[in-house]
């Protein structure tokens, strides 16, 4: 299926979650999300409130991170982040899965981990949507088969490929596993070294619904160039 370049823009989540970023870089990017219409900027938790300010009344919504970025503090620490983060006007949350916990063989761990954030989710307001990063770079194949499962089983909207810190980012091998073990109600979301339009593209076409990435302006600019036009 062929997307325009508005229907492209829509899939991407724009992130910006490096280390060294300002408050300057999180209210440009919440400007760029308003603008282009993209479907969430997600931001760090400490300037999430200002996000959502920046973005009141605009059609992109804000997202942010929780158990960022190796998914192994607290259940209890995670399900207090999504509590704040939610009533701060966060409308979704991209959870780090606790990939040490799947790797040691405690699925039952996992699922009440992505359960417990899930909950404190729905205690806040109704309507946030969780995606659940398994950090696929470190997963065989069986690994990412048993965290779809505990995703979904524990009340996830979405299965992520990957935080972008992990040794490598998505692959289309991986997105389109995801896309075949998650059932059709949940969506799957490609991050991780996405850096232009061309890998973007090949992505949604591996079965991605979601985009994460930094580099949205190059997106962008690739687009205006491929339309012929200087604005979309």
């Amino acid at each position: 299926m062929s997307l325009s370049p508005a229907e492209l823009l829509a899939t991407i989540d724009h992130a910006i979650l490096k280390p060294d970023c300002t408050y300057s870089d999180v209210m440009y990017a919440c400007r760029m999300g308003r603008a282009y219409l993209l479907a969430s900027v997600c931001v760090p938790p400490i300037w999430a409130s200002m996000a959502v300010q920046e973005l009141s009344g605009a059609e992109t919504p804000v997202s942010s991170v929780v158990g960022f970025p190796y998914g192994f503090v607290t259940s209890e620490t995670k399900a207090a982040e999504a509590v704040a983060l939610v009533a701060q006007g966060c409308a979704e949350l991209d959870m780090v899965m606790n990939i040490s916990a799947l790797r040691s063989g405690r699925l039952d761990m996992v699922i009440s981990d992505i359960a417990a954030v899930a909950q404190s989710m729905g205690a806040c307001a109704e309507g946030p949507r969780l995606k659940v990063i398994l950090e696929t770079c470190y997963l065989d194949e069986q690994q990412i088969s048993q965290a779809v499962d505990a995703a979904v089983q524990a009340g996830a909207q979405y299965v992520k490929t990957s935080t972008g810190f992990g040794p490598h980012g998505a692959t289309v091998e991986h997105v389109a596993l995801l896309r075949r073990l998650a059932p059709p109600h949940i969506g799957v979301k490609a991050a991780g070294g996405i850096r232009s339009l061309a890998e973007l593209q090949g992505f949604i076409a591996a079965g991605a619904d979601r985009i994460g990435t930094s580099a949205t302006e190059a997106i962008i600019e690739q687009l205006q160039a491929g339309s012929g036009h200087g604005h979309l």
